[in-house]
């Protein structure tokens, strides 16, 4: 089974760098707007927010939490806490391909170890890198929403089911 290396909750990087500035491009300040449209209040966007700011980026950074804090006039740690429990943001930057293995209870009675494993060992990468070329990131996940199509992968935001060793590999070739 796959160890966790949990990040250090005191590593730099987790730490917003005052120098670093982020702010949506012109079109992304659009869609921001009109989101709050749709809202009754700044707070109840912090969802759709997050997902327009990782479409921006491609991740979660520390100086984007604070940033979507000011904008929705929240606390860097109420906007950190939903980021953190949701494993759909990133809180550091992925490949060009976010291969994601569900390892909970269903998906790991069905070999979802195995998947997860030989994924790593395949890419020569530990669990939640990135490859050097920048391709791919394999992450564990704890729950995919579905179980009755057990063991799931989701790459980017696409979900395949009933996934095997030998169909993730057959995958990956088309991805390339």
């Amino acid at each position: 089974m796959a160890e966790l290396h949990p990040d250090s909750a005191y590593a730099p990087e987790r730490f917003a760098d005052p120098a670093k500035k982020v702010e949506f491009s012109p079109e992304a300040k659009k869609k921001f707007d009109y989101l709050l449209t749709r809202y009754p209040n700044k707070e109840a966007a912090l969802l759709p927010v997050l997902h327009l700011a990782q479409e921006e980026w491609g991740w979660i950074s520390p100086e984007a939490v604070h940033y979507i804090g000011g904008l929705l006039d929240l606390s860097p740690a109420t906007v950190f806490g939903v980021v953190s429990f949701y494993n759909m943001y990133n809180q550091k930057p992925v490949g060009k391909y976010h291969v994601q293995v569900c390892t909970n209870l269903s998906c790991m009675i069905g070999r979802a170890y195995d998947i997860y494993e030989g994924l790593c060992e395949k890419m020569n990468v530990q669990p939640g890198q990135t490859t050097p070329d920048g391709k791919f990131t394999i992450t564990e996940v704890e729950c995919l929403g579905s179980c009755g199509t057990a063991p799931v992968v989701q790459i980017n935001n696409d979900y395949h089911e009933n996934m095997t060793v030998e169909k993730v590999d057959a995958l990956l070739k088309t991805l390339k």
